[in-house]
């Protein structure tokens, strides 16, 4: 806009020049116009000129002549006055002639000259009048004598009138028109001078009062800064004296006019596109976030004078947290007056009616001001907010304005959308916050019965290993399972089984030392950690769970009272095992002892079951290993479907080891290949057949394949993988590499380092199982990752429970938010199936989808 006005006034500047131009050039013309038409009439005017003068010189003469007469008309006298005639006008060439009446003669007898009298000196004697005759190189003049009354006393023969005499003067006609071209010559001169001494005067008059104009301009248009100032601009009043030029500048304040309903400040377009860079939230940012928004309240009043940012969170079912923000540190009486307020309009909204408030806090972004004290109207009337969706996860955002955004409807317009931009980025940084620190807590706990979880179960137990050894001291491990609980789960449904699960939970809390560590390890499977613990204390505790559970009962729907049992199996460290594998698998297999001794007992290894363990153990290595030799791993296909377009678009590949007849699961040897470090040679051999089998079948869709940790260390991995694509005409894209995000934690480096490889020879990325490790987000900020699989215990429940629910809407969320794909596991009956359609995630897989088989299956699911 400020371009623009400059440009203005410079048109202007350069208007006085034009004006000067046009000055000059006019008087030029008018100079020149005259002169042409002057030429036209040039000859006339001459010849007019040149008798007009000499018709004075022949006036004049006759007048020296008649007074020579009058005062006695000697010959002397006569010729002395024909003399000074002619030194008066040497220019003009005479001839006078004088010739006396017949009385005169008579009286004073001869003439004065012999001139004859020509034809019209007779005529002048005769009419008395004046007689004028012309040729192209002479003009003659007659001129009548006439009496006068004093004549009369000196010529007493004569009367007052009668023609005493004629006088006849003759011009040649060539010296006077010289004379006169040169006059006229000189006159042109004087007037062409006088034509441009007039222009200049009038540029000169003109200037002065455009200057005066153009000044005042450009001073207006150099103090223009921002569209604050183009507000202020006023050029109306403008005048130039030229009713042209002034309508002109009525056109270009009507301009300035209209650019003030649609300018925006740089400096608050320049603030938006800075507020869209800060939507790339950071660790930093969850870590600090308060200071974040400190910060963010701080910089949005450089363009608007914001006195305080508040958000409103739920924190437990009926209970909301405040944090009100403020520039500068408000007073008791303004604190006061804004928490009345906001808990009034609080009240009117459906989603915070019938809710407590559990905690204030007020965070003050520059405690070296204070604020100015607020009256109601400002905190009413001058608040804007954003209320967030509000389930279980949901809040409020709003910003206290203070600014006269109404008066500049253009500004109100830019500023709301930058005000709703910030509450949305506020809105976001606390709500992912507030996901962040849930899912780092349940990535450790299991969010039905608070209990750790698998994944912290190893990790516990791997640390219980490492100080046992060093202190010299020996723990337990307990592995307990729900006996018939499956029964109970199918009679009575998932929320009964979910109440008696939580049941269980507690009196586990019951039964076990303080410092015990409890596990859901999954499904009705439990774990606990003895640390110092040896066979008596570990049996002792079992035995209070057997206890405790004797007397348990929990009503069922119908009115039964349903009694649990559990199957306990126990190793301790080191007589059982140095390592978590080892006492986890003698602890788990004394479990499917007792269960095989008829369920409600404890058992403990002997060193006879103890050679068995390790034995099957053996076998199970025997198998793999074989398997690899005789290429006996083969690739089994669980169809993904498009919840868009019910279309079988993916498969995840599975392994498989063919026995016989008999093909096992991968569950029943992945820990085992793992553990000999052979599990990424049998994903070579499954990804090679399985490619075979996609070229074979024209299979056109997608390929999930499982990786092992061991594929992010082996070097040549994901060349040979490259290779096999090539072999058999797979276009990288349609192939995604999957990690369960608990096996990442320790190899965070390796796998950046490994996803960074497949991304850039075109294969995707998918993390398994996510939202069931520690830091979720953390890794979707750190990889690229194009698709996610829910954790299958999120969906399983999505239905019954309403953490689960709103963790799953957390991910989902986030997801569409980054672009990133979700897939949900472990759909296993319709009604799960349209709740996931209704949450928005673009996949699902399990059971009711389709179940793993050696077939790549396409076609819509029925």
């Amino acid at each position: 806009m400020k371009k623009l006005l400059v440009a203005l006034s410079r048109q202007m500047k350069t208007l006085k020049g034009f004006f000067l131009v046009a000055s000059v050039t006019t008087a030029l013309l008018v100079f020149l116009g005259s002169s042409l038409t002057s030429s036209l009439l040039y000859e006339k005017l001459i010849a007019q000129r040149t008798v007009d003068m000499s018709q004075g010189i022949a006036q004049q003469t006759f007048n020296s002549l008649y007074q020579a007469l009058r005062s006695g008309g000697s010959r002397q006298q006569l010729d002395q006055a024909i003399a000074a005639d002619m030194s008066a006008f040497p220019d003009a060439q005479h001839r006078i002639a004088v010739f006396p009446a017949t009385s005169i003669e008579k009286l004073y007898g001869g003439r004065a000259t012999a001139t004859p009298e020509p034809e019209d000196v007779k005529n002048v004697f005769s009419s008395g009048k004046t007689v004028t005759s012309q040729t192209p190189q002479e003009i003659r003049y007659v001129y009548p004598l006439a009496a006068e009354t004093s004549c009369v006393q000196c010529h007493k023969n004569v009367h007052a009138g009668d023609v005493l005499g004629v006088v006849a003067i003759e011009h040649t006609l060539q010296p006077i028109s010289i004379k006169v071209r040169l006059y006229f010559i000189s006159l042109f001169l004087v007037m062409g001078c006088i034509v441009l001494l007039a222009g200049g005067g009038v540029y000169v008059f003109a200037m002065k009062r455009i200057k005066g104009s153009v000044d005042l301009f450009r001073e207006k248009i150099e103090a223009v800064g921002s569209v604050k100032d183009l507000n202020q601009l006023d050029i109306s009043q403008t005048n130039l004296g030229f009713a042209e030029f002034d309508e002109i500048f009525h056109h270009i304040n009507q301009l300035v006019d209209r650019l003030k309903n649609v300018a925006v400040d740089k400096d608050i377009l320049e603030f938006e596109v800075k507020l869209l860079e800060k939507f790339i939230i950071t660790s930093n940012v969850m870590r600090d976030w308060r200071e974040f928004i400190k910060e963010l309240l701080l910089e949005i009043n450089s363009i608007i004078d914001a006195y305080a940012l508040l958000t409103i969170f739920r924190i437990e079912d009926e209970g909301y947290e405040w944090e009100v923000f403020w520039r500068n540190t408000p007073s008791a009486a303004t604190i006061e007056l804004f928490e009345r307020i906001v808990r009034a309009q609080l009240e009117t909204n459906p989603h915070f009616q019938g809710t407590s408030i559990i905690n204030i806090n007020h965070q003050i972004s520059d405690a070296s001001k204070a604020l100015p004290e607020l009256s109601r109207r400002d905190i009413e009337l001058q608040t804007k907010s954003l209320l967030l969706e509000t389930p279980k996860i949901g809040g409020i955002v709003g910003i206290g304005v203070q600014s006269t955004l109404a008066q500049d409807p253009v500004r109100h317009i830019v500023i709301g959308s930058i005000l709703t931009s910030l509450l949305n980025l506020v809105g976001s940084v606390k709500a992912i916050y507030k996901y962040t620190k849930d899912l780092e807590y349940y990535a450790t706990r299991d969010p039905l019965t608070d209990l750790y979880n698998q994944r912290m179960f190893w990790e516990l137990l791997g640390y219980e290993v490492g100080r046992a050894e060093r202190h010299h001291q020996e723990f337990g491990v307990m592995v307990l399972d729900m006996d018939n609980f499956k029964t109970v789960n199918d009679r009575y449904g998932h929320p009964f089984g979910d109440a008696f699960l939580q049941a269980f939970a507690k009196l586990l809390h019951q039964a076990v030392r303080q410092g015990d560590m409890i596990v859901r390890y999954g499904g009705d499977e439990f774990a606990v950690i003895l640390p110092e613990a040896g066979e008596s204390q570990a049996y002792e505790v079992a035995e209070r769970v057997a206890e405790l559970l004797e007397k348990f009962t929990l009503d069922a729907p119908d009115g039964a009272r349903i009694k649990a049992t559990t199957s306990i199996g126990i190793a301790i460290c080191p007589a059982h095992g140095t390592n978590p594998r080892d006492l986890f698998l003698v602890a788990d297999n004394m479990m499917y002892k007792a269960k095989k001794a008829g369920k409600n007992c404890i058992a403990l290894p002997s060193e006879d079951e103890m050679a068995e363990v390790f034995k099957k153990a053996s076998d199970k290595g025997m198998m793999i290993v074989k398997a690899l030799e005789e290429h006996r791993i083969i690739p089994y296909f669980q169809p993904i479907i498009n919840m868009a377009s019910g279309e079988a678009i993916i498969h995840e590949l599975l392994m498989r080891i063919q026995v016989g007849d008999q093909v096992v699961a991968a569950n029943e040897f992945i820990e085992e290949a793992e553990a000999m470090g052979l599990a990424h040679k049998m994903d070579y051999q499954l990804i090679e057949k399985a490619f075979a089998q996609v070229k074979e079948q024209g299979y056109q869709g997608m390929l999930f394949v499982n990786l092992s940790p061991k594929a992010l260390i082996v070097g040549e991995f994901m060349n040979r993988i490259h290779k096999l694509a090539i072999q058999y005409a797979i276009d990288p894209s349609r192939i995604v590499f999957e990690i369960t995000e608990r096996e990442t934690v320790s190899n965070l480096s390796l796998l950046e380092k490994f996803v960074l490889d497949l991304k850039s020879r075109g294969f995707s990325f998918a993390i398994d199982d996510f939202g069931s490790g520690f830091s979720s987000f953390h890794y979707i900020k750190r990889f690229p990752v194009d698709y996610i699989k829910i954790e299958g215990e999120f969906i399983r429940n999505i239905l019954t429970d309403n953490e689960y629910r709103a963790f799953t809407k957390s991910i989902v969320t986030l997801a569409q938010e980054l672009e990133i794909k979700t897939i949900a596991e472990y759909v296993e009956d319709q009604s799960i199936m349209d709740e996931v359609g209704r949450f928005g995630i673009d996949f699902a897989q399990g059971y009711h989808v389709g179940r793993p088989g050696p077939v790549l299956v396409v076609g819509k699911h029925s």
